[in-house]
């Protein structure tokens, strides 16, 4: 059974988060020729300020600019 892992920041509307599910679902079950019954696909949504990059937080550097 293929689990995929998604990460990404929180912020995204569902329909986007649910269209990821579907063409991750689609593509995995293609290539590895597996039903997509048996594929598993986990999106967790990090809040801004736990996503850091160049040693600040999203949520700072947006607040910054």
């Amino acid at each position: 059974m293929p689990i995929v892992n998604v990460n990404m920041m929180e912020g995204r509307p569902k329909e986007k988060i649910e269209k990821v599910i579907a063409e991750i679902t689609e593509t995995i079950s293609s290539t590895l020729e597996v039903p997509k019954e048996s594929v598993r696909v986990l999106v967790t949504e990090v809040p801004k300020s736990h996503w850091g990059i160049a040693g600040e937080s999203v949520e700072k550097r947006n607040a910054s600019k």
